[in-house]
Parts: structure tokens; sequence; C-alpha cells
């Protein structure tokens, strides 16, 4: 695969660029074009698929394309690390990879139900028998739906910034007034950043807006956020343990749900994490971070997912590094249900449990119940 080669994404070393100023790009990477249900769906598989395991899923979010979205994590040393035993797929959704045509007149994008249905034809196309998704907003939506209507292809969630509301009444209007007096850019740079740091981290922004404004056909883009933002609720139910676990609708697989402390999803990952079994939901919130923690602290989510798939029994001799430096205690409880009903929407405390699959064993911050797990490094 070519370099990237935009000016506005390569000259900023943070965003696509490893500590030692190389330019990121794909590596043994074959691209597909993929018949679906609901249309052609543009991937990149980056390695083969290894017997009797998971390949790596990501989905991007609105806004991005896989490389703007991904690139600076799983070209991480660290991430590199996960990739040698694992191989990796990264879906665009339709339209939104770089140099995509506009879509011909009348084309009906699909829905979110429908770019989550689009997904098993792509994983039966490369041969692949179950995956550890990993997405972002959008991309974190989607997948969690494929998990919902596919529990055996999906064996573990890694969900950035997820939203599982729909939006209500309240949200439609402010959004049509928004339409009026912001341009589409402008709504999915805040969907992206927080107020405060849009005015703090100027150079990562107008980066971000630049790719946002001239690398994705508008069109295109103004198609994917409109079936964003039209989106059902995600119809789960946190189980009660002993009574409905087995027929409540939630998450079956465990989910690593990760979330900036700035970043403007705080509240509607906390409500995920709400709803999603305690035994296998774990909730991450990232200090000095904000609405996209794969591309300002790939060191830090890198480092947690690999303590997620160690805990799913895969890399058992892989190195561990900054974590484990940092960690001083080691235990882990399950706190009650009663616990994490009663905490205040306006001060979540961010949850973390381990049952059997042991998600991920990180150092206990500043915790004020026994649920609570902030990454801290």
């Amino acid at each position: 695969m070519e370099e990237l080669h935009d000016v506005q994404l390569t000259e900023i070393k943070p965003l696509l660029t490893e500590q030692n100023g190389r330019i990121l790009q794909d590596f043994d990477c074959q691209e597909h074009d993929i018949e679906t249900l609901h249309g052609v769906l543009h991937v990149t598989m980056r390695g083969i698929p290894k017997a009797n395991r998971p390949v790596i899923l990501s989905y991007h979010d609105i806004g991005l394309n896989h490389k703007s979205c991904f690139n600076s994590l799983f070209n991480y040393e660290d991430m590199q690390e996960i990739t040698q035993h694992f191989s990796v797929i990264h879906v665009d959704a339709p339209g939104q990879q770089e140099n995509s045509p506009p879509f011909p007149t009348g084309y009906q994008y699909p829905t979110m139900e429908e770019l989550s249905e689009m997904l098993p034809s792509v994983l039966i196309h490369l041969q692949v028998k179950s995956v550890i998704g990993i997405g972002v907003g959008a991309g974190a939506y989607i997948l969690s739906r494929l998990a919902l209507n596919e529990p055996s292809l999906v064996e573990a969630l890694v969900l950035i910034n997820v939203d599982p509301c729909a939006k209500g009444w309240v949200d439609w209007a402010t959004a049509k007034l928004s339409g009026w007096t912001s341009t589409l850019v402008d709504n999915i740079m805040s969907h992206h950043f927080s107020s405060d740091e849009i005015t703090d981290n100027l150079e990562v922004v107008q980066t971000y807006r630049l790719h946002i404004s001239q690398d994705i056909n508008q069109d295109n883009l103004e198609m994917f956020y409109t079936a964003y933002n039209s989106r059902p609720e995600l119809e789960m139910e946190r189980p009660i343990p002993g009574l409905n676990e087995d027929t409540v609708t939630t998450l079956r697989c465990p989910a690593l749900l990760v979330v900036g402390d700035t970043s403007p999803a705080v509240d509607a990952v906390v409500e995920c994490n709400s709803r999603l079994n305690p035994t296998k939901a774990t909730l991450l919130k990232m200090a000095d971070c904000g609405g996209l923690p794969q591309v300002m602290q790939p060191g830090k989510l890198a480092e947690a997912f690999k303590y997620f798939v160690q805990g799913m029994g895969y890399m058992p001799t892989a190195g561990m590094t900054r974590l484990v430096r940092s960690r001083t205690h080691s235990s882990s409880s399950v706190g009650s249900a009663e616990g994490a009903r009663g905490r205040s929407a306006t001060e979540p405390q961010l949850e973390g449990a381990t049952g059997a699959t042991s998600p991920i064993p990180i150092h206990r911050l500043n915790a004020t119940v026994v649920h609570t797990v902030e990454l801290s490094c």
C-alpha cells in the first residue's frame, strides 16, 4: 500500500507518525470490495487468518476512514506486538474510503442496522470464523449490533465512545437548528471533540477539520452522518444475576468500553456500561485524553487491549510494559447491582469487573466503589 501523502494528515506527528517521525502506512495489506446484502463494502486485510484464533475487526467513526481513525493505534509498537498474533480486517463504511466516488443519484444509504448486516458477508468471503471487534463511535455501535444479532461471530468487543441511545426529539430539534447555523464539518467536529478540546488542542483539531472537509466525499459523508443520527436504540438490559442472565438482551461477549475523560461521549459510554453484564464488561476512562483516545493515547490503549486479549486466554507470553509497572494493586471483585445503578449520571463512576474471562486486571486508581477503574498513566 502507498503511504498517506496528504499534507494536512502527515505534518502533525501525534496523528499519523510514530515517535521516531516515520510516516505511518499500511503494511502487508490486501484490499477487497465485497458484495453484501446491502451493497459493496470496501475492506483492508492485514495478515492471514490464523487457525483457532479470531481476527481483529475494526470499524471507524463518522468523518473518518480506517486510516485516519486507526493508523496511529495499529502502527504503534505495542499494538504491532498484538497483530503478530492476529490478522486484522479494517472496514470502511460505504463511500468513506480514500478516493471514493460519489454515489449515483437516488442511492439509498444503508441504515445502521443494515451496515451491521453487511459484516457477516465480509467474514464469509474472507473465511473468518470469529472476530474481536474494535470500533469508535458509529463503528462501535455497528459492531455492538453485530454482536447482538450474531453472537457466535463476536468473541469480544473494544468499544470506544459508544452511544447505545437513539436521538430523542430534543436531540433531533437541536440537530435541526444546528444544521441551519453550522456546517456538516462543524457538527462532526462537535461529535469528536468537546468545546474545551476544540479550543485547547488547535493543531489536532485543525488537522482533523481539514481531513474531514477535504479528504472524504462530502455527499457520501452526509449520508453516513444522517444514518448514524437516525440510529435506533440498542435495546440492551443489564442482567440480574441468578434471575435472567440467560434470557435478557445484552452483549454476551467480554466488552472493554473506552472513553477519554474530556470526551463528549462520556455520558453515553457510562449509559452503555449500565446495560451490560458487569462480570463481562470493563469501562476505562483515560486521563488527559479527549475524543480520540486511539489517536492521542495509542500506547495506553494498546496496553489495555493487550491485557484484554490476555484475559481471553490469548498471547499468554506477551510482555507487559507501562501498565504492569504502574500497577500497585491487583485485586478485583464484583460489586453489587444496586451500587452500579445508584451512581449519579452527572458524576459517573467508571466500572470494571472481572468474571471467568478476567477481562482486564488494571490498577484501580481513586476508586470509590469496587467496580471503578480509571486508567491514569
